[in-house]
């Protein structure tokens, strides 16, 4: 049971959350920033008026007989009052801060502002408990050593208010239709926009099973292009392999036909009267030797399919190469006793540095039997002029390499065929030599799953017969500490 088993995501959920979420998000951000200023713009006119009013009230104040005087007249006054939201307040103070008329309670300036003749300020305050916005400036009197006097005039923000909540209204009302509108279009886009996709899904499931033809790329969009190469790339790899499966099939069913029939027609001619018990034995000798055929051409058709279908499936673990040539090597001796052939071992031995390699040990046997067995079969030899196969380890620590290498003093593998060779049932012609013409490809299969590289030369250049010699050379992978430790103790010695 998978507790934390990731569910399966849509792309298209995916993509309207990563579009839609910034537009939710960014949605209050911009009601703030819109209030912020509808309130800077409601309250500039209001903050014209105020300093209009100020300057008016600093034209009233005088000086009259060595005193300052403000005079404000009844209808100014009633018209300083007059206003149906909002209430204003005016002060008006002499050079030495006495109180000529106005509010006595009035909030005063900072005490550390620097006074301005006839500049006009402005600045938030609270008055009985209310917030205003307050207008003040400084007037020059007429008086030698005289400070300047003080008028200020306060009105509450509640037209600013409605005017900001007017200003609100009028941008963000639209806005709630604007916003599902935005969201509807969104979605229909982003429908469009994957419609290719699904497109592209039908074309793939109104296929037939066995057509492996190449995907249009011509027709999706240019983001899905890569994704429709590499699927036109497996279906590509994917036929490649039926193909050579078909004819994998086709030779192994072909190569399997002959024995089978041997089998067949001598059973046959064995069960005739007319035959004597000579004629029986070599019917059934020739029955023996088909069922060995057979028999030979199914385990090897075996070994080559636990070879390719091995892969990454089964863990590699240390071997020493020289051990399994070896075991191998005694493995082989009866038959080339029986042939009367020289085979030996030359080369490292077990347990020297350099000769393990991480891999399968069953398969690394196989590999080195197959390459006995090859050898074994195509090497003549008699008791008066024996043949001779050499298997050999050697081993370069410092190098990182480690070849394995199967000689013979058979008559050779022309330059020609040396490719042809390690494809599956190809048999040289005119060797007259049972086989299924698997050893090789199973050998060069084992070989690519550990990395190696294989090799085929003559054993004996310029020489009648020049023999063969087949390498299968591995690079050794280590880690850096340890190819540091190896140089070291080089180094030393």
């Amino acid at each position: 049971m998978k507790i934390f088993q990731r569910e399966q995501r849509s792309l298209f959920g995916e993509i309207l959350d990563w579009m839609l979420t910034p537009l939710l998000l960014l949605w209050p951000i911009s009601l703030a920033l819109t209030w912020l200023v509808a309130q800077s713009i409601a309250g500039k006119p209001f903050d014209r008026a105020l300093e209009y009013n100020v300057q008016a009230l600093a034209q009233l104040v005088t000086v009259q007989q060595q005193r300052v005087v403000f005079n404000l007249p009844q209808p100014a006054r009633e018209i300083l009052r007059a206003d149906d939201s909002d209430q204003v307040y005016y002060q008006v103070l002499g050079p030495r801060s006495e109180f000529l008329s106005g509010e006595r309670d009035f909030p005063h300036p900072p005490e550390d502002e620097t006074p301005r003749v006839g500049e006009v300020r402005l600045r938030d305050d609270e008055m009985r408990g209310l917030d205003v916005r307050v207008a003040y400036t400084w007037v020059k009197l007429d008086l030698p050593d005289a400070l300047p006097s003080l008028v200020q005039v306060a009105e509450t923000r509640e037209k600013r208010s409605v005017l900001a909540t007017e200003i609100i209204k009028g941008v963000m009302l639209p806005q709630f239709v604007i916003l599902p509108l935005a969201v509807l279009l969104v979605w229909l886009a982003l429908v469009r926009g994957i419609k290719p996709l699904s497109q592209l899904e039908e074309r793939i499931r109104a296929r037939k099973p066995d057509d492996l033809s190449p995907l249009d790329d011509k027709t999706v969009p240019l983001e899905v292009a890569p994704l429709v190469s590499s699927v036109n790339d497996l279906l590509t790899r994917l036929k490649d392999s039926i193909a050579t499966q078909k004819r994998f099939l086709a030779d192994a069913a072909h190569q399997l036909k002959t024995p089978l029939a041997g089998l067949r027609m001598q059973a046959d001619l064995a069960q005739r009267e007319a035959f004597n018990a000579d004629e029986l034995k070599q019917s059934l000798k020739l029955i023996g030797r088909s069922s060995i055929r057979a028999t030979h051409t199914v385990n090897q058709l075996l070994a080559l399919a636990r070879a390719e279908s091995s892969g990454q499936s089964i863990a590699l673990q240390p071997c020493d190469l020289v051990l399994l040539t070896m075991e191998a090597v005694q493995d082989s001796l009866p038959r080339t006793m029986d042939r009367h052939i020289d085979l030996g071992y030359d080369g490292a031995a077990p347990g020297t540095a350099g000769v393990m390699l991480p891999g399968n040990p069953t398969l690394l046997k196989e590999m080195i039997r197959n390459l006995l067995d090859n050898a074994i079969s195509y090497t003549p030899s008699t008791a008066e002029q024996p043949g001779v196969i050499t298997a050999r380890v050697l081993a370069d620590p410092f190098g990182g390499v480690l070849v394995l290498q199967v000689e013979d003093s058979g008559p050779g593998i022309p330059e020609a065929e040396r490719d042809l060779v390690l494809q599956p049932f190809y048999r040289a012609l005119g060797t007259n030599v049972d086989g299924s013409g698997l050893g090789l490809p199973i050998v060069l299969e084992i070989a690519r799953q550990h990395n190696a590289e294989i090799k085929l030369e003559d054993a004996r250049p310029g020489q009648l017969p020049p023999g063969t010699r087949i390498s299968v050379r591995f690079v050794l992978i280590e880690d850096e500490g340890e190819a540091r430790g190896r140089v070291a103790a080089h180094a030393a010695l």
